[in-house]
């Protein structure tokens, strides 16, 4: 099952690359290892920064959250050699192609074990 995670949110990568403007990956290895080092960064860094900016995310009703994301894939991109963000907005947008990719896997693979 984690291989198959794995290899969705790779091509989920490579969507993101080819949808919007300012988000490049070299080749499939550097989307491999970007979904692997995404999955790290949500894993560790992102609750960290979520409970650190618990106020703010409140007051906003959660959409701080979509900044968060934004900015746990820009840094995805500063780790990761052959995947690279040119700014805000695109981190914004390829996040969001990332979530939504990985929402529908997850509904998909739910799904399967019931």
């Amino acid at each position: 099952m984690f291989i198959v995670r794995w290899v969705i949110n790779a091509l989920a990568v490579m969507l993101a690359a080819y949808l919007i403007p300012g988000v490049s990956v070299t080749n499939f290895w550097a989307a491999l290892i970007t979904a692997l080092v995404m999955g790290l960064i949500n894993a560790i860094v992102r609750p960290l920064v979520i409970l650190l900016t618990l106020p703010v995310n409140i007051l906003t009703l959660g959409l701080f959250t979509l900044i968060i994301n934004a900015l746990m894939f820009w840094l995805a991109s500063a780790i990761v050699p052959g995947f690279a963000v040119a700014g805000f907005w695109p981190a914004f947008g390829g996040a969001l192609v990332f979530w939504a990719v990985s929402w529908i896997t997850n509904s998909f693979l739910r799904a399967e074990r019931v």
